[in-house]
């Protein structure tokens, strides 16, 4: 085991700029390898990657294996984990850590496999055990009602984490650092997946980096109901999202639905109206610094978590409720 040392972190890059949760793996990755006093790497793939390399060494990371092909523009599963795979090999990190993405959380279980190592998966806090050295990966269990601090006693020890749980990298223009441009190498006779089209949804601020949201849920009883919602959102500068029940009565679209079978978001801000807090629903949303929840059900699970409520029907309440925030961010 000695022959593993250093922290590897994977950043995703979308159109040639790293993405939100790749900062935070860079300022994760960095506070971790400073406590084990080891070297601090990144891994990059795609193309093109424009200058998030060079970004990526003013956030922190020392070196940078970079792997620029076309080969890899289309970010499959199948195309990457061949050159990562290669990358771990070559590196020996003791750590790899990538983000609770759909391609982290496809990737990582597959590469910890061919390592013969295990992969802890969405992970809110990562921290070193002081007597072993070890990386403690902190997750929530049990719909999120209660956190299981896991230890992985092989290397390299894999995690994702999940967006804004961590804080993001610290910039410094003045840092050096080595880029190491890598060859693919790959036999794209292999790759079994193929990406047949790409479509582009035009919205606002993506719901994984919006700082406030306002989600709705079967309550809200109609797409008429989610447009008063979206225009407090656009008041507060954040994004709409949605409970699974009313995504499937078509009242919001299904890329905004939140918790165990949509999307994790930890916002500054959640403003749950008219949901009840399913524990699949509050999976999504536990990271949320502040809960403010609307419901006429006093008994309604959301209460539980929610730092702020209001007991009434939405329909009520809502005018005064969202007039008062309107006044307030005059």
């Amino acid at each position: 085991m000695s022959e593993y040392q250093g922290v590897l972190v994977f950043c995703e890059v979308f159109e040639g700029r790293l993405t939100s949760v790749s900062l935070e793996l860079l300022g994760t990755g960095r506070r971790l390898a400073g406590e084990l006093k080891t070297s601090f790497q990144a891994m990059l793939l795609g193309s093109p990657l424009d200058k998030a390399p060079d970004e990526a060494i003013i956030c922190g990371a020392e070196k940078v294996y970079v792997a620029d092909d076309p080969g890899l523009k289309d970010s499959l599963t199948d195309s990457y984990l061949p050159v990562m795979e290669k990358i771990i090999k070559q590196v020996c990190p003791a750590v790899v850590l990538m983000g609770q993405t759909n391609m982290g959380r496809d990737l990582i279980p597959r590469l910890a496999y061919r390592s013969n190592s295990a992969a802890v998966l969405d992970c809110v806090a990562l921290a070193i055990d002081g007597d072993t050295k070890r990386l403690l990966m902190t997750k929530p269990v049990f719909g999120g009602n209660a956190y299981a601090v896991q230890i992985c006693e092989t290397n390299p020890q894999f995690a994702t984490i999940r967006a804004k749980s961590m804080a993001p990298a610290i910039r410094d223009e003045s840092r050096k650092g080595e880029i190491i441009k890598l060859q693919a190498d790959l036999d794209l006779s292999r790759v079994q997946t193929r990406l047949i089209e790409r479509k582009t949804e035009i919205a606002g601020i993506k719901l994984e980096d919006a700082r406030v949201i306002v989600c709705g849920g079967r309550g809200i009883g109609s797409a008429e109901g989610f447009k008063q919602l979206e225009e407090l959102a656009r008041v507060l500068k954040g994004a709409v999202g949605a409970s699974r029940p009313a995504c499937d009565n078509k009242w919001a679209s299904d890329n905004v639905q939140i918790g165990l079978t949509g999307k994790i978001v930890s916002p500054e801000l959640y403003i749950a109206v008219a949901l009840s807090g399913s524990s699949q629903h509050l999976s999504g949303c536990s990271g949320s610094k502040v809960i403010v929840a609307i419901n006429k059900d006093a008994e309604a699970n959301i209460f539980k978590v929610a730092h702020y409520g209001i007991v009434a029907d939405w329909k009520k309440a809502w005018p005064s409720f969202a007039g008062k925030v309107k006044e307030l961010m005059k």
